[in-house]
């Protein structure tokens, strides 16, 4: 997609958000979805530049018994059970690499882009402690993103306004990170939608189904945390599609919670 067709786009989604989060324009009857990170272009979203990545951890693979294998015939990435809460997150996943992916997952499902209080809460939890000017720049982006819209700086959505995130898909690469063991960094795409819920139970008209987002994390003592030292080392799918070949053989593979 050109510049242009992705300034088209963030602009529909900011007006989409708008159009959701300002109490004035919401109705019972429906609305739209919001969501100000655009895709794999999402703004101040780790995002991996086109570079060397290596190979993908053991994601599943079926062989197929007719025609050409896709994430929707394939073996599922069973995600493993979070063991507790904490600082708005789930927590419990450990180093392995599904621990990993699991951490990205629900992290993602869980975060509240749109909230920068507990927004704040949540990213110093994930992220490494190594990057700490990297929660403020995200709580920045989030705080420009609620004036775009209308909403005073800091603070949350109207309590009549929810937002779900549901991961449909993970696309996992190993990093060879300088001075890092490898396997200790990787970079996770997501594939996900998203929708909400308003005053009186008002139906999401037009949630966003598709969008991708990508996610670099290494091990840090027993557990991930997010990073964006390594941004450089990912590298960029093919676009996910349940019933697509290209992407179940670029590593796509569909979510299942355990």
């Amino acid at each position: 997609m050109d510049s242009t067709g992705l300034k088209a786009r963030r602009a529909r989604l900011v007006l989409a958000a708008g159009a959701v989060v300002v109490a004035g324009l919401l109705v019972a009857g429906g609305f739209t979805a919001a969501t100000l990170m655009n895709g794999s272009d999402a703004e101040g979203q780790p995002q991996g530049e086109k570079g060397t990545a290596a190979s993908t951890p053991s994601v599943p693979s079926s062989p197929s018994a007719t025609g050409r294998m896709t994430p929707e015939k394939g073996k599922k990435l069973l995600l493993m059970k979070p063991t507790g809460q904490k600082d708005g997150l789930s927590t419990g996943f450990g180093a392995s690499p599904m621990g990993g992916i699991s951490a990205v997952v629900y992290f993602w499902e869980e975060y509240a882009w749109l909230d920068d209080e507990k927004g704040r809460q949540q990213l110093t939890a994930f992220v490494s402690k190594d990057r700490p000017g990297y929660v403020d720049k995200k709580i920045s982006e989030i705080r420009k993103a609620r004036e775009t819209i209308g909403l005073a700086p800091s603070g949350g959505i109207p309590a009549d306004v929810n937002f779900t995130t549901a991961v449909t898909a993970a696309r996992v690469k190993t990093l060879k990170a300088p001075g890092l063991p490898v396997g200790d960094v990787m970079q996770v795409w997501l594939s996900y939608d998203r929708f909400a819920t308003g005053p009186k139970g008002g139906r999401d008209e037009n949630p966003l189904r598709g969008e991708t987002q990508s996610f670099v994390v290494k091990v840090e003592g027993d557990t991930w945390k997010l990073t964006d030292e390594f941004d450089s080392l990912g590298d960029f799918p093919v676009a996910y599609e349940p019933d697509s070949p290209y992407a179940w053989n670029d590593g796509w593979a569909q979510v299942r919670h355990a």
